[in-house]
C-alpha cells in the first residue's frame, strides 16, 4: 500500500470485502482485482472504482499492523 493512508468510503465496501475475505482467504484481494480489472475491460467505470474500494478495503483489513492514528 506504500505507505499511504486509504480511504474507505462507506460501509458496503467494508461489508463486501468482509464477504470475499470469508470466501478466498488470502486471495480475497486478488479475487477483487481481478473483477475489477473484468469491468474496467468492460468499460464499466462505475463497477471498476467500486471493485477498486473493495480491493483496497480487503487490503486493510488483511493488515497484521495497525495504520494511522488511535482515537
Amino acid at each position: 500500500m506504500g505507505g499511504h493512508m486509504q480511504i474507505i468510503d462507506g460501509r458496503t465496501s467494508v461489508e463486501e470485502a468482509t464477504l470475499l475475505i470469508t470466501a478466498f482467504g488470502e486471495d480475497a484481494v486478488i479475487e477483487a482485482a481481478t473483477r475489477a480489472d473484468r469491468f474496467r475491460n468492460a468499460g464499466d467505470l462505475s463497477q471498476f472504482c467500486r471493485w477498486r474500494q473493495i480491493e483496497r478495503a480487503v487490503e486493510l483489513l488483511q493488515l497484521e499492523d495497525v495504520v494511522g492514528e488511535l482515537h
